[in-house]
């Protein structure tokens, strides 16, 4: 466990193509199948805080999209407030 919360403080300092690459990258060790299940379950825990990253960064990228969509044609920039 301990180490799961050194790799969640690691990721948050990712960007969203940093963390896509991490995540990939253990994706195809956990599909190679030769992961001890320790291991393994490492891997699915900072997998699984990757996803969340990803999605997170994506969410908000979404929501800044939306606020500019939504002048009605006019281009207008805000900072996205979450």
């Amino acid at each position: 466990m301990e180490e799961t919360k050194k790799e969640v403080a690691e990721n948050a300092e990712l960007t969203f193509e940093e963390a896509l690459a991490k995540l990939e990258k253990i994706v195809r060790q956990l599909e190679s199948g030769n992961v001890p299940l320790d291991h393994l379950m490492q891997l699915y825990d900072e997998g699984n805080e990757l996803i969340r990253f990803c999605s997170d960064k994506l969410s908000a990228a979404e929501a800044k999209v939306r606020v500019v969509e939504e002048k009605n044609g006019e281009i207008a920039f805000r900072d996205f407030q979450e």
